[in-house]
């Protein structure tokens, strides 16, 4: 029987999760709406019951920020039918801040919180990953990463690190009613990101501090919704006045009782994984 549900089974940290708990030998069922073990959509609970059918532990992550009331409800909602379903324990990928009324997953956390599960909260500062695998990748092999950061400063952390955490919060009990904010060891700015991974890879990257009005109008070309443009700029063009997420932690050390990885080291493992080799078509 599979007792430990990963929603977003293919995404950054879900994939991770259930490698790090296959390795060990624990039951998993990562689903997503495309390529896990079985079809699962946050927005379609007819897809619910087949994949909470037997699950004792889920790993709960909202795919897409929302900003309507139905929307913010999803996860409450689905946290509602893994208490009906028998789940006894939730671990839910959040982001700082969400402790603030208007933030898109504070009804996450709160219901989260008022479940009667066992449950830890994660909320991961800005992955490291985000310049290997999605949102600034394409920079980096364009040669310059274009957003409004100034030289504001941020503790990337590692995904692996987060999904490291989840995993043992699934499976161990002494993560619950554990809040982690989980950040990488050292604060950095994005220019000194860029300059270490060009310098590993041997190519000169630059970071340009993007009008934030400019920056807005081309995620939205990018399409994303413009509410979430301006959230995602709003946090960025934030960086240098400090505030949630640009502050190191200890959490990934008090969770895992080993210290977080550090920037230098995913750059290492990331260029020697040849993500960021730029390829050439005839």
């Amino acid at each position: 029987m599979t007792n430990i549900l990963i929603l977003g089974g293919t995404g950054k940290t879900g994939r991770r999760i259930a490698r790090h708990l296959r390795a060990a030998g624990h039951p998993v069922r990562a689903v997503a709406r495309t390529g896990g073990d079985m079809s699962f959509d946050l927005g379609d609970p007819t897809t619910w019951s087949a994949v909470l059918d037997g699950a004792t532990s889920a790993y709960l992550v909202e795919p897409a920020l929302q900003f309507t009331d139905e929307g913010r409800a999803r996860i409450p909602k689905f946290i509602e039918a893994a208490v009906g379903a028998g789940v006894r324990r939730l671990v839910l990928l959040s982001a700082p801040a969400a402790d603030q009324a208007d933030h898109p997953l504070h009804a996450a956390e709160r219901a989260t919180r008022d479940s009667g599960l066992e449950w830890t909260i994660l909320r991961p500062n800005w992955f490291a990953q985000n310049f290997s695998e999605s949102f600034w990748l394409s920079g980096i092999l364009n040669g310059a990463l274009h957003i409004p950061t100034g030289d504001g400063r941020t503790p990337f952390v590692d995904a692996d690190d987060i999904a490291e955490v989840a995993a043992q919060a699934l499976i161990d009990d002494r993560h619950s009613g554990n809040t982690y904010e989980l950040t990488g060891p050292r604060a950095i700015s994005f220019g000194e990101a860029v300059d270490m991974i060009g310098a590993t890879i041997g190519r000169t990257i630059r970071h340009v501090d993007i009008d934030p009005v400019t920056f807005v109008e081309q995620q939205i070309g990018f399409g994303v919704s413009p509410e979430a443009a301006r959230l995602l700029t709003d946090i960025l063009t934030r960086l240098p006045h400090g505030g949630p997420g640009t502050t190191p932690t200890d959490d990934v050390h008090r969770a895992l009782h080993r210290p977080a990885r550090t920037f230098e080291n995913y750059v290492a493992e990331s260029a020697a994984s040849g993500c960021w080799r730029r390829t050439t078509t005839s």
